[in-house]
């Protein structure tokens, strides 16, 4: 399978880009900032200056796109926001 002109490697499908995948990409991405998923190397690595970029990213591209996404498009958005900045506030307080 070929993404972005790239082979996948063997016995690997990658997912569909679509707008959700894009989000969930950058979701999962502050939750390792937060320290809650393991980072690339399977542990756990806070930074919460990187988690709270990935969260800004995430109010921009709701702003830039209002108006132009699906519903279900925008309650990913919507859900996460609000997941992420009350997760942040919470790890803040513990740090």
């Amino acid at each position: 399978m070929k993404s972005g002109g790239r082979e996948a490697p063997p016995g690997q499908d990658l997912p569909t880009l679509d707008f959700s995948t894009f989000v969930l990409s950058i979701i999962g991405s502050a939750y390792v900032h937060l320290g809650d998923a393991p980072g690339p190397d399977g542990a756990p690595d806070r930074d919460l200056a990187l988690a709270r970029q990935d969260i800004d990213l995430l109010g921009l591209l709701q702003e830039k796109t209002r108006g132009n996404l699906s519903g279900e498009e925008e309650r990913l958005l919507d859900q996460a926001l609000y997941d992420l900045r009350m997760r942040f506030i919470e790890v803040s307080k513990g740090s």
